[in-house]
């Protein structure tokens, strides 16, 4: 994607952590000519050689998975908050703006058998149900209910590349506690959101 230098970021460990946090993402590969996307969990984990991977499933209905090839990359997209930034909060005459973090990802995608993509369940469901008030696991479920994995096409990702855009009023650096002040008044998590992360990245 493209990112103006102020805005480019290269904190992996950062990064990894933004990814694991927003695993929420977009799946983007091409179908039939035109660029397919698929919202869908994209776990960051580390494959047996140390590599970084994304682990994620998507329905065997969905013809997405029918143009996985180990040759073509594919781009997965995952978002942070965002906020709207009014010029009227800067001291010089300027236009509005748009204050974001997004996360690119390349690599190439692998098809998993049946059994890792039951592996990959296990965790996915764990993680996510440790917050839970009764949380429940895929173990205490009946073989009839966990055949429904038949019904999914599990994948992990090889990461090529990773681009991170962390725009954050960079090049308005005395505008910053003002910005800073405006967004924290707004009750939307983005600008609250946008606000946090500013505080932690000073120009």
């Amino acid at each position: 994607m493209y990112i103006p230098p102020h805005y480019q970021y290269h904190n992996i460990d950062e990064i990894k952590d933004f990814l694991k946090e927003n695993s929420f993402g977009i799946l983007i590969n091409i179908v039939g000519n035109k660029p397919w996307g698929t919202h869908i969990p994209l776990e960051l984990e580390t494959d047996v050689d140390g590599g970084d991977v994304l682990v994620g499933h998507i329905a065997r209905a969905n013809p997405q998975w029918q143009n996985f090839t180990d040759k073509a990359e594919v781009l997965c997209i995952f978002n942070g908050p965002h906020a709207y930034v009014s010029s009227s909060w800067y001291k010089e005459e300027e236009v509005p703006t748009w204050n974001y973090i997004a996360v690119h990802v390349y690599g190439s995608l692998h098809i998993l058998t049946e059994e890792e993509t039951m592996e990959s369940m296990y965790r996915l469901v764990d993680k996510y149900e440790k917050s839970s008030k009764n949380p429940i696991s895929l173990k205490d479920m009946s073989p009839k209910t966990l055949r429904q994995v038949k019904g999914v096409v599990g994948f992990k990702i090889k990461i090529s590349d990773i681009q991170a855009t962390y725009k954050l009023s960079q090049t308005r650096a005395e505008d910053h506690k003002k910005i800073i002040s405006e967004l924290e008044e707004r009750t939307d998590p983005g600008s609250k959101g946008i606000a946090r992360h500013m505080k932690g990245k000073k120009s």
